[in-house]
């Protein structure tokens, strides 16, 4: 296959500029972008010193889960890398064969609704957050060694109630989707649940 030999400052310029944009491309896609082998794009982030996926996601999961008050961090379910209170979040994880049901290669439920679930709650501005109601879906298997991307947004607030839609995709296919509605516990109320309102 012939490549397309950009000079290599070029390249590193444009890799630079590219993982700024979107720190969470895989070498795999980068080395599609640019036409090169993923050897050759990891020896650049190499010579740049930027750190792999997995590092670039944890450090900026990191410096989000600071706005998380709902959970601790052992709570959290992937790697949160975006998050605006009350309003949207996005968060990673990839599945690995210790998910799997022990005769197939599909990732048991609710790792999948725990990931959905984490985020749903990680997205509210409360001192906790409870499921009081999730409607749910899976549409499509997940195998192991997917990398999956969900995405919360808070739809309405009703006095202490949230309705939180999270979507799972997989490849740009969604794999799942779920509506909850939370319950906010502030203070004194953290021990108790108050009343649901299942109406949209």
């Amino acid at each position: 296959m012939s490549r397309n030999h950009m000079p290599k400052k070029e390249r590193h310029e444009k890799l630079v500029e590219k993982l700024t944009s979107d720190p969470f491309l895989t070498d795999e896609e980068l080395a599609d972008l640019f036409n090169v082998s993923v050897p050759t794009i990891r020896l650049d982030r190499l010579e740049l010193g930027i750190p792999e996926l997995r590092e670039r996601v944890r450090n900026v999961a990191d410096q989000n889960f600071a706005k998380v008050r709902t959970l601790g961090i052992k709570d959290i379910v992937g790697e949160l890398v975006d998050i605006k209170l009350n309003e949207s979040g996005i968060s990673i994880l990839e599945t690995n064969k210790g998910m799997l049901f022990e005769n197939t290669n599909v990732v048991r439920g609710q790792f999948i609704y725990a990931f959905a679930e984490s985020l749903a709650i990680a997205v509210i501005d409360a001192d906790a957050a409870l499921v009081g109601v999730a409607n749910i879906k899976y549409s499509t298997p997940v195998k192991s060694n997917s990398r999956l991307i969900a995405k919360a947004e808070v739809k309405r607030k009703m006095d202490k109630n949230f309705i939180v839609w999270v979507k799972i995709f997989h490849n740009n296919k969604m794999v799942f989707r779920s509506k909850f509605i939370l319950v906010a516990l502030h203070g004194e109320n953290r021990q108790g649940v108050m009343g649901v309102n299942e109406q949209e």
